[in-house]
């Protein structure tokens, strides 16, 4: 009997899947397991698995697909994936990207002993941090271990129907970037195209501002009410989730303070990482103190000259902080829970976190605090500050 074609291009990765797998892989393995099955012509075993998916998500549209073509299988008139008459090309090429993006994700073994680069430091406050690698179509939670990032699980995602990179309003692009959560929506407060819940993002954030990105409304969200899961590039520009991986994932999430960081490609952590994140803890350091010490002139050497404090150029700070200082007899500078978080596709870049508690002869204040450092002509330097 003729095996139709996704079946054939994906045995080789079928073949290596993994006997045990994460709860949240569940929905892969079964897929994997069906697929093999058809591969080794036990369309008997694959039916059963994929009637097993379907009894638990019967909105599962790639595997209402690959039973019909079992059905047609058994009758001898399969020719290729998504046979049906009549179906849309774009519909069956998303749910193709589907299954190779879930087999893929089946075959995978999560990187356990490896940290992503991103998550240099995580504060107390943080108690996860989520890692959006959109080639893989998965959304990383890792737990924050005494401000060491631990895996704990991923889940499948979907993200814009143009791929990632936003830059305008409008263009059905997901971000790339460092993000916070800011809300928590409940599903009643939703239309049903949400599904059970939304977690809307930071976007745009100050570097995409600095760099003249526009549109808002990126979230995390789940699905409609009758529809399991979507393609991995279905949304517009939105991160989205099945609705039971959102649930599984909302209790992992704290509005303010989860960094979410979505990257094109993730990359792991290694020796280097380790060495720049001292020397960066020691210029934060020498900030502080050169700001403490009244020192204006050393304090100002660590701005970089396209420094920008929302619409404050860097000239324009350097007067200002002469001025206040010139007023004052005493600053005591204190800065607790950093957080440090590299930014992806922006080599040598850092948002750092803390809060601040200022005070002088004549002020006093305590605020969190945001800075962009990035290392330029071999040293570190603020490109941006503000209140987080």
């Amino acid at each position: 009997m003729r095996l139709f074609t996704l079946t054939a291009l994906l045995c080789s990765l079928v073949a290596g899947t993994a006997q045990a797998a994460p709860d949240s892989r569940t929905t892969e393995v079964k897929l994997a397991k069906s697929l093999l099955a058809i591969k080794n012509n036990r369309l008997d075993i694959a039916m059963n698995e994929v009637d097993s998916l379907l009894r638990v998500n019967p909105n599962y549209k790639l595997a209402q697909l690959v039973k019909g073509d079992l059905l047609m299988a058994k009758a001898g008139a399969i020719t290729s994936f998504g046979n049906a008459p009549h179906a849309s090309g774009d519909k069956i090429q998303d749910l193709r990207d589907e299954a190779r993006v879930r087999v893929q994700r089946a075959q995978a073994q999560p990187q356990t002993q490896r940290a992503p680069s991103y998550l240099w430091q995580l504060n107390a406050q943080q108690k996860y941090a989520l890692v959006v690698d959109t080639s893989r179509s998965t959304l990383y939670v890792y737990e924050n271990v005494s401000g060491v990032p631990r895996y704990v699980t991923d889940f499948y995602i979907t993200i814009g129907k143009l791929g990632t990179e936003k830059v305008s309003t409008g263009d059905q692009r997901t971000p790339i970037g460092v993000y916070f959560v800011q809300a928590n929506l409940p599903k009643n407060q939703l239309a049903d195209m949400y599904g059970t819940g939304a977690f809307p993002l930071s976007y745009p954030n100050e570097w995409d501002k600095k760099n003249g990105r526009t549109g808002s409304g990126i979230w995390l969200h789940g699905t409609s009410s009758d529809t399991y899961s979507r393609p991995p590039r279905a949304s517009n520009g939105c991160v989205v989730l099945g609705n039971d991986d959102l649930d599984k994932l909302a209790p992992y999430l704290q509005v303010g303070i989860t960094p979410v960081i979505i990257t094109n490609q993730i990359a792991w952590s290694s020796a280097q990482d380790q060495t720049e994140r001292s020397a960066l803890l020691n210029e934060i350091e020498l900030w502080r103190k050169d700001w403490a010490s009244l020192d204006t002139d050393a304090y100002l050497k660590h701005y970089a000259r396209n420094f920008s404090s929302n619409n404050t150029d860097y000239a324009s700070w350097a007067r200002q902080k002469q001025a206040v200082n010139a007023g004052k007899s005493w600053i005591k500078l204190n800065i607790s829970g950093l957080s440090l978080l590299t930014y992806p596709e922006q080599p040598g870049m850092v948002v750092v976190d803390f809060e601040q508690d200022y005070s002088s002869s004549n002020l006093s204040n305590r605020m969190k605090k945001r800075q962009y450092w990035m290392k330029q002509n071999k040293r570190w330097q603020i490109i941006y500050e503000g209140a987080a």
